[in-house]
C-alpha cells in the first residue's frame, strides 16, 4: 500500500463548554492521547467495547491509560441509555450528553460526538454500509453499521441484486434487480422494507447513484440505444439524459454540492473518469495517468476521487486529488466508497470489505464470512 503523509500542520480546534477551552496543534498523521475509562452500569462492558474501537478506528487519538491522556473519557450505561462524558487534562467537562437506543447505537452517537468535540471533524461510526453478498447464494443486498457489525440481509429476491447506492442518512437504497427478469431500478425505505420498483424503462438500467440532497438518482439507461448517464427523481418520473457519445457510460458520483458528476465511459478505447455538470453540457476528461479507471467516488470535501484501476494484472484502488496532481494506488482491491469524513475508505478485496485509513494507511477488514462481497456503498 503506497501513501505519502502531507507534513503540513493540521489544527484541531476543541469545541468546549468552558470558554477556556485549549486549542491544541498536532502534525498531521500525530493522534490525541485519550483515556477510555470502562463505562459504567450494567451495559457498561458492551458499550466500551464499541466505542474503544470506534475511536481507535477513527484515526484521530492514541488510546491511553487514564492518567496519561489529553483527555479522558467515561460515564454510565443502562436500561438504554448512556451518560457519556468528556474532560481534558485540567478535569474540566468539555462534554456531557445522553443518548438513547441500544448498546451499539449509543456507543457510535458518543463516539462521533467525541471526534467532533475534540477535532472538529465529522465522525462516522453512525453511518450505515450497504453491499452485496453471496452467503445465502444469489447476490442479495445486506446493509450494516460502518464497522460491519450488526449486519442484515436486506433484499431476499434470489435472482440478482446488485449496485447499492444508499441515500442520506441511510434512509433509502437504491439497486439494480433482476426479480423481475431484467435490470430494473428499486429504491428500499430502510426503515420499513417497503420496496418500489421506480426505473424500468427497455434495455439497461443500473448503477443508480442518489443524490446529495436525497432527491434524485444518477444512473446508467439503454433505453434510447447505447448506455448513457440519465438523471431521475428518487421515485422515478422523467429521465433527463445527460452524455451522448458511442461508449458505455457508468458508475456516476455526484459532487458534494449536486451540481455536478464524475462518471467512467469507454468512448476513448479503455474506461477513462470524466467530469460533467449535472444540468449538462460538454463531459472534460480527469487525467489520472491510467489506462483503465472504473467506479469513482468522489469525497464529500469535494477535493478528491477514489476509483479502481487496473494494475499489474489485478485491480487496486487509486486516490487523485481533484486540484491537481496524478493518481496514487492506496490499496489493492475495487470498488472505493468514502465515509463522509473524507478520510477513510472503504473497498472490497476479495470475499470481504476494508476499511482503509487513508491518511496513516492502517487497512482493517470489517466484513467477511458472507460469501463473496463486493460493491460496498456508505451513507454520509
Amino acid at each position: 500500500m503506497i501513501f505519502r503523509v502531507l507534513s503540513s500542520l493540521l489544527v484541531l480546534t476543541v469545541a468546549a463548554m468552558a470558554q477556556d477551552a485549549p486549542t491544541i496543534t498536532v502534525r498531521k498523521g500525530d493522534r490525541v492521547s485519550l483515556a477510555v475509562t470502562p463505562i459504567g452500569g450494567p451495559s457498561g462492558p458492551a458499550v466500551t467495547k464499541v466505542l474503544q474501537n470506534d475511536l481507535d478506528l477513527s484515526g484521530w487519538f492514541q488510546l491511553v491509560p487514564d492518567a496519561r491522556g489529553s483527555y479522558a473519557v467515561g460515564g454510565t450505561a443502562a436500561g438504554g441509555t448512556l451518560q457519556g462524558r468528556v474532560t481534558d487534562s485540567s478535569g474540566a467537562t468539555i462534554l456531557s450528553k445522553s443518548y438513547s437506543g441500544g448498546d451499539r447505537d449509543v456507543a457510535h452517537q458518543f463516539a462521533d460526538d467525541i471526534v467532533e468535540t475534540i477535532t472538529g471533524n465529522p465522525g462516522i461510526a453512525t453511518t450505515k454500509i450497504a453491499f452485496v453478498g453471496t452467503a445465502s447464494g444469489p447476490k442479495e443486498i445486506y446493509l450494516a453499521d460502518y464497522d460491519g457489525g450488526s449486519s442484515r440481509r436486506l433484499t431476499s429476491d434470489r435472482s440478482i441484486s446488485v449496485a447499492p447506492s444508499l441515500g442520506p442518512g441511510a434512509r433509502n437504497l437504491a439497486y439494480t434487480g433482476y426479480h423481475e427478469g431484467y435490470p430494473d431500478v428499486y429504491v428500499i425505505d430502510v426503515a420499513s422494507g417497503a420496496r418500489q420498483r421506480v426505473v424500468k424503462a427497455p434495455g439497461t438500467n443500473s448503477g443508480a447513484a442518489i443524490s446529495p440532497d436525497g432527491g434524485k438518482m444518477a444512473l446508467t439507461m439503454s433505453k434510447d440505444g447505447n448506455p448513457e448517464i440519465y438523471i431521475t427523481g428518487l421515485r422515478g418520473g422523467m429521465a433527463r439524459r445527460l452524455t451522448r457519445t458511442r461508449g458505455v457510460e457508468s458508475s456516476p458520483t455526484w459532487s458534494p454540492n449536486g451540481g455536478e458528476l464524475i462518471y467512467s465511459s469507454d468512448d476513448g478505447g479503455s474506461p477513462q473518469l470524466y467530469r460533467i455538470g449535472a444540468g449538462g453540457g460538454s463531459p472534460q476528461r480527469l487525467n489520472s495517468g491510467f489506462g483503465y479507471c472504473t467506479d469513482p467516488s468522489w469525497s464529500p470535501d469535494g477535493k478528491k476521487v477514489a476509483f479502481t484501476v487496473r494494475s499489474g494484472g489485478g485491480f487496486s484502488v487509486a486516490v487523485m486529488e481533484l486540484g491537481g496532481g496524478g493518481a496514487r494506488i492506496v490499496a489493492s482491491g475495487q470498488n472505493p466508497v468514502w465515509g463522509r469524513n473524507s478520510r477513510h475508505l472503504i473497498y472490497s478485496s476479495g470475499s470481504g470489505l476494508n476499511l482503509l485509513d487513508v491518511q496513516n494507511g492502517r487497512t482493517t477488514t470489517i466484513v467477511s464470512g458472507l460469501g463473496k462481497v463486493s460493491e460496498p456503498t456508505w451513507s454520509r
